[in-house]
């Protein structure tokens, strides 16, 4: 089984996330950065932004640099390589505000020419989950053969999408195996970013899926302290106890042995169609 999970993606994964809508916590974006810090790599690809980015919407900023010069930094979107034949090429930068199909266009031919056997896309959804839970990582493919070898579902979902459902389904249609992984993050700590248990779950499920070894470095600490930080937030706060509480007992219903992979799915399915978490959260 574990040799059938190896093959599935193939020696050349290549892995993508975008900041925006797509992030939630930053926790895909960090997952990247987290790759491209364990794995040395090189950028082999890139758009020009005035092709695709709104710079109203996404404004460029200034920095000073070493030497005490003005730089312009501007949004953009890019391809690395890996140093490494265990890495993984990743692609990351700013949601494109225009030309879609042209910015999809440009990167599904530098993972063609780049030979990439396997593509994921990974994203981070605000959720009625408790953070004092495992965080859940929605794993989804097209790909029937995929699906099949790495036990996951398809999705169901019809409605809005972003970037990466559109490079999904572009790098499937140019014969690259893909699948989409996103992460539930608790949507009453979204003020508290970053995410680092989010981005831990995220590379946990990948290095699961690739059968490949990440090195996590300080995620996993990083993800306790963030953790404890919360709960003392709300240890003063008796209407966020008790909020947290509920979420944790339907939770712990998703999990039970009784339970399906419909509820978090359908969870997911209306994250997408725009109608954010669900009921129930405390007022503010």
């Amino acid at each position: 089984m574990e040799e059938s999970r190896q093959q599935a993606l193939g020696p050349r994964i290549a892995v993508a996330a975008f900041d925006g809508w797509n992030d939630a916590g930053e926790a895909a974006t960090a997952a990247v950065q987290a790759l491209r810090d364990a794995y040395p790599s090189t950028p082999v690809a890139d758009v020009d932004p005035e092709l695709y980015f709104d710079y109203q919407y996404t404004r460029p900023s200034v920095r000073t640099d070493g030497e005490g010069r003005r730089v312009i930094e501007w949004p953009e979107a890019t391809l690395h390589r890996p140093a490494d034949p265990r890495g993984f090429w990743t692609l990351s930068g700013v949601e494109p505000a225009r030309a879609w199909k042209g910015f999809v266009s440009e990167f599904v031919d530098a993972l063609l020419a780049e030979d990439v056997t396997g593509f994921v896309t990974i994203g981070a959804m605000m959720s009625d989950v408790p953070h004092t839970r495992p965080i859940a990582v929605h794993t989804t493919s097209d790909d029937e053969l995929l699906r099949n070898q790495l036990e996951v579902d398809r999705s169901r979902y019809e409605g809005p999408t972003g970037i990466l459902g559109v490079l999904t389904q572009a790098a499937a249609d140019a014969g690259i195996p893909t699948l989409s992984m996103w992460a539930s993050v608790p949507h009453y700590v979204a003020g508290a970013t970053p995410s680092p248990k989010a981005t831990l779950a995220l590379l946990e499920k990948l290095s699961d899926i690739a059968v490949r070894e990440i090195d996590l470095g300080s995620l996993p600490t990083e993800a306790a302290t963030w953790e404890a930080t919360v709960d003392a937030a709300a240890a003063d706060d008796d209407e966020m106890r008790d909020y947290i509480r509920q979420l944790e007992e339907t939770r712990d219903t998703w999990d039970s042995p009784e339970a399906s992979g419909d509820a978090i799915a359908q969870a997911f399915e209306r994250y997408l169609r725009g109608d954010g978490p669900g009921k129930g959260r405390p007022p503010r």
